[in-house]
């Protein structure tokens, strides 16, 4: 079954947060778990991101939580930020395509 992670996060960073993705994404390129990830910014919310990252199964995403490179990542990531961030783990239960 589908699994998505929304971490939403708040940062006054957010160019140096992207610059910290980037190398992550260049770096792990050939052995990443995750299948796509979106990034967003609240319009209702300043300086608050949602990052949606969707994976084959909950069993791969917490695979790719245990990776020393992931909690390198989260860890540089948690001082670009505003406080600790807020994770939602979703099975997904229905996918439908809208567009015709």
């Amino acid at each position: 079954m589908k699994f998505i992670q929304i971490i939403e996060y708040r940062t006054g960073r957010i160019d140096e947060f992207n610059a910290l993705l980037d190398e992550w994404a260049a770096r792990n390129e050939g052995h990443r778990l995750a299948v796509r990830a979106l990034q967003t910014r609240d319009r209702d919310g300043a300086d608050v991101y949602l990052n949606i990252v969707e994976f084959p199964s909950y069993e791969v995403a917490m695979e790719n939580s245990r990776r020393p490179e992931t909690a390198e990542f989260a860890a540089r990531a948690a001082g670009l930020c505003d406080g600790p961030p807020t994770f939602r783990n979703l099975d997904v239960i229905g996918d439908r395509t809208l567009a015709d």
